[in-house]
């Protein structure tokens, strides 16, 4: 592909424009006309149906200019994703210049791009071929990434092979320059070796011998520096390659010309460096090869996601039970499931009863019942009994599919941390290269004899020993590790920023119904005056109720079917606004409502005072009935709390958050709530629109806000807030709307994301740490900064050897949060105050 700053489309080639807004056959005809306009189109095709437009060039054409046109028109080309893998890129160097040239591409509205995944995520109308292009020129190579495992497989055989690869080089290397070691450093380090050497093969000999195995070293397993590096200084923009094939090259180009040509050089420096070039070669092969293995391991949640997927799937067809492969299941297929086998895919259950463990997805250790209608995710265990059930979602629809595309988004995505990384890494490769040459100046004029040897080792020892490999790796890996194990703990990070976000909440707000509770009421009190009988009066409540679709009142309606209590024929039912509801049932007048209805209605509830200011006090709504004119029942319907919510809400203050519920309820129900589970603050009385206010007011007096909901209505709340959790058994809106997703639906899950967003910023902020302090450290040293005072100087081969090092220990570092731990990052003792067991939706 052809290196150029704004790719064109060459002659005679044709390109697709995704076109929304199209809604007749006019619409296209005005696109057509749009596109036809623009110079260097030949031919337009607008298809309605497929809502695209394939438009021939013949010339140069902008992909950007027939965008323009179309927005011109009165519609517009939606900005599309677009992942491509990377191939060759080492360091942060490497990712900065790749995406400098991937943002350069006409219609690109956003590029990211991630050293640790190899990825690149670009948003906007660029096609496909320009970015690959632009990739190309930069020098790199491009290949999209699809959602197919084929094409999963295919990136994880092409790393397979890298590592091989490396593995390969490294063995021949390092062969190769143990001789090249023995005859150089032997001479130095072991008595009696020098003279050894000088008396049977000779030091002119000896030479040739080290020139010939440095040579196979630098030509064989070397290669790849040089391929890499030297295109990228003749384009005059380094890369890590770079510095390692200036490096070796210079000391063995200084050693070649001692070997073969010594009257070329000055009295006193002739010595040869071959053994620095080889080893420096072997050691940094070394870090290469330990970099990759953990690369590897980083993505293993991934992987481990990737084989929960079943394989085959039992299907009927034509009658029978077939085995086919699970990518040829399609929605409404019957799938049978053995006791011990993996559901193949999102489905609900038609026959049979068993317990599926579901831990892969939400966590929780504990099988979950199912019997018929019960909904099936793919992935998951059956444990016991046999199960038929129809196929609900496949393929990249699937709950499990989701999973992992949710993962790889937050794994690729930046931290707003990365953004010193980036600006320091764009300038750091060329500010190394002039450090060197000005270590070389300084000591050819300032250095002892013989300084043209002093000046060529510090400045390859400069080269050497930068590290930006480390500074690229240090977020990317820490982000791919933190959200992988997230994912095991049933946490969905479905953006990557949302880590750094969750770490710096200050207050968690909570919806009450359905987040710190069941979601579903449940009568729980009824109290009759005297001369009513219990089941009468219930009966005809339900009555009414059963007219109604709010909760409480379907909470009460199922409780009278629990009991077997008839429901007698209503007529004339009315909903009063504001009180509550009245109708006629077998002829007598039955009314239903608060305190206040039954005041309207000029009854005194004086007799119930005392119930109902213990219901208020347990955390439950009272409702009266008065049945033919006469107050007849105090009721209360409370929605029951989850077990798992009071060690939930004190881990998190445990947490040292602060912790507000948010709630519909009336203010007395929602304070006695809130001092049972130790909640900070209320708000209550908040009708769904006024959400979004209250979480602004919250953000206003107490700084950044994490809220978790679960419902639609939550979903401007979550969006409003500076992270926004969804229970993971609420509504498709609310998950949408949030940037974490707690697949186990227990509030507990909230305080182990904290605690492990706070775990793996520090994480990250430890690597850049060592990255910045290795290279703020070293080069200096390297240079010979300490040599005037201590007379100590850095060995190129030594710089080699911390380099490869570096970039280990930010891997191994990040590699630590895999055994990151729920019960070990928060304070038990947050817990204990409410003398709550374990907490819960952690394994």
């Amino acid at each position: 592909m052809e290196a150029q700053s704004r790719p064109r489309k060459a002659a005679g080639t044709t390109i697709s424009l995704p076109v929304e807004g199209m809604s007749c056959a006019s619409c296209v005809g005005r696109v057509e006309r749009a596109l036809g306009k623009v110079e260097g189109v030949e031919a337009v095709s607008v298809n309605l149906a497929t809502e695209r437009a394939d438009i021939r060039a013949s010339g140069s054409l902008d992909p950007e200019r027939l965008a323009q046109a179309v927005e011109a028109a009165g519609y517009s080309v939606p900005a599309q994703a677009v992942e491509l893998s990377i191939e060759g890129m080492t360091c942060a160097s490497c990712v900065g210049r790749v995406e400098r040239a991937l943002k350069a591409v006409p219609g690109v509205a956003e590029a990211t791009v991630n050293l640790a995944t190899e990825r690149a995520s670009v948003r906007g109308t660029a096609n496909l071929h320009a970015l690959a292009a632009a990739i190309s020129a930069a020098g790199y190579t491009a290949r999209p990434v699809g959602g197919s495992p084929s094409v999963d497989d295919e990136a994880a055989r092409r790393r397979e092979t890298e590592r091989s690869g490396l593995g390969r080089d490294l063995s021949i290397a390092a062969v190769l320059t143990l001789p090249i070691f023995v005859l150089e450093m032997g001479s130095h380090l072991i008595p009696g070796m020098h003279a050894m050497v000088a008396r049977t093969i000779g030091m002119q000999q000896s030479w040739y011998v080290q020139f010939a195995l440095t040579t196979l070293v630098l030509a064989v397993p070397g290669i790849r520096f040089y391929v890499k590096g030297i295109p990228a200084l003749v384009r005059l923009a380094p890369d890590m390659n770079s510095l390692v094939a200036v490096g070796t090259l210079a000391a063995y180009a200084y050693s070649a010309v001692a070997t073969f040509a010594p009257s070329l050089l000055p009295a006193g420096t002739v010595n040869v460096y071959y053994e620095a070039a080889a080893v420096i070669v072997t050691l940094i092969l070394l870090g290469r090869f330990l970099e990759a293995r953990a690369k590897g391991r980083t993505s293993e949640a991934i992987t481990r996601l990737a084989g929960l997927q079943a394989k085959v799937a039992r299907v009927r067809r034509g009658g029978t039970s077939v085995e086919i492969p699970v990518s040829d299941v399609v929605a409404g297929d019957i799938v049978e499931v053995r006791p011990g086998e993996r559901i193949p895919v999102d489905a609900a259950v038609t026959d049979g009863e068993s317990y599926v463990d579901e831990s892969m997805i939400t966590g929780e250790p504990v099988p979950v019942a199912k019997t018929r209608g019960s909904t099936l995710v793919g992935g998951t265990v059956n444990r016991q009994g046999a199960l038929t059930c129809r196929a609900t979602a496949v393929g990249e629809a699937t709950v499990l599919s989701q999973i992992i595309r949710m993962v790889e988004e937050a794994q690729g995505s930046k931290l707003p941390i990365q953004a010193l990384v980036d600006k320091v890494t764009m300038w750091f490769v060329p500010a190394v290269m002039a450090a060197a040459a000005l270590t070389f100046a300084a000591w050819i004029v300032l250095g002892p004899s013989p300084a043209l040897t002093f000046a060529l080792v510090n400045a390859v020892a400069v080269l050497i020993v930068a590290c930006p490999c480390a500074m690229g790796l240090a977020t990317p890996t820490s982000i791919m590790v933190g959200t992988g194990r997230a994912a095991e703990l049933g946490i969905l990070f479905r953006k990557g920023e949302a880590l750094q976000l969750l770490r710096d909440a200050k207050v968690v707000a909570v919806d009450k119904t359905g987040t710190l509770t069941e979601g579903r009421p449940a009568l729980t009190d009824l109290q009759v005056t005297a001369g009513f009988d219990r089941a009468y009066v219930l009966g005809r409540i339900a009555a009414v109720e059963d007219r109604s679709e709010h909760p409480i009142a379907r909470a009460i309606v199922a409780a009278a079917q629990a009991e077997a209590i008839p429901l007698p024929e209503v007529q004339a039912f009315e909903a009063v606004a504001g009180f509550g509801a009245r109708a006629e049932v077998d002829g007598e007048r039955v009314e239903i409502g608060a305190d206040r209805y039954m005041r309207e209605l000029g009854l005194n509830v004086g007799a119930f005072a005392a119930a109902a200011a213990r219901m208020g006090d347990e955390g439950k709504s009272p409702l009266y009935a008065a049945i033919g004119g006469r107050l007849a029942a105090v009721i209360a319907v409370a929605d029951p709390m989850k077990d798992t919510t009071p060690a939930a809400v004190a881990a998190l203050r445990a947490l040292g958050l602060k912790v507000a519920m948010i709630t519909g309820d009336n203010r007395r129900t929602a304070e006695a709530v809130a001092r049972r589970l130790g909640i900070d603050e209320v708000v209550a009385e908040v009708p769904p629109a006024g959400k979004v206010e209250a979480v602004r007011r919250l953000k206003a007096e107490h700084g950044k806000l994490a809220f978790i909901g679960d419902g639609i209505n939550d979903a401007p709340a979550l969006a409003e807030a500076d992270v926004g959790l969804a229970v993971g058994t609420g509504t498709d809106v609310a998950i949408e709307a949030a940037d974490v997703v707690l697949m186990s639906g227990s509030l507990g899950g909230v305080a182990t994301g904290i605690a492990l967003s706070r775990a793996t910023i520090a994480n990250i902020r430890q690597n850049l740490f060592w990255a910045f302090a290795y290279n703020t450290a070293l080069v200096p040293v390297a240079a010979g900064a300490l040599y005037p005072a201590w007379g100590v100087l850095m060995s190129p081969v030594l710089a080699a050897a911390a380099m490869a090092l570096s970039s280990v220990f930010v891997l191994g570092n990040a590699l630590r949060l895999r055994g990151f731990r729920p019960e070990e990052a928060i304070p038990r003792a947050g817990l204990r105050q409410v003398g709550a067991p374990a907490m819960g939706g952690t394994p």
